[in-house]
């Protein structure tokens, strides 16, 4: 069994999203994506199907150009592949599972490149 929080030891950066992975199985990786106010990913695609819960906050979450308002509860299902960017409307903390063919080092050159 493994445990893991995604309220505690929140940690943010600066200048871009804060990622930290949670937990790592055999069939798949929870992260926390950490942002501040204003703070974007910028557009980027994953090789393998996500799902992104939007935990805490509020996001505009774009997806072929075309953006859609999330706030906490809010879940989303894509595809490997797709165009997407997220940009945060107030401090938000977003989950989001990959595959675990799927790399959080991805995901964190993602965010250092936004």
């Amino acid at each position: 069994m493994k445990l893991a929080s995604l309220i505690d030891n929140l940690e943010y950066n600066e200048n871009r999203p804060a990622i930290q992975v949670l937990i790592d199985t055999d069939s798949g990786k929870e992260i926390r994506i950490t942002f501040k106010e204003g703070q974007v990913m910028k557009e980027h695609k994953t090789p393998y199907p996500i799902v992104v819960e939007i935990f805490e906050g509020a996001i505009d979450f774009g997806v072929n150009g075309t953006i859609h308002n999330l706030k906490k509860g809010d879940l989303v299902a894509l595809e490997g592949g797709v165009p997407h960017d997220l940009k945060a409307l107030k401090t938000s903390t977003v989950r989001l599972s990959l595959n675990k063919a799927d790399s959080a080092t991805r995901v964190e050159g993602v965010a250092e490149n936004s």
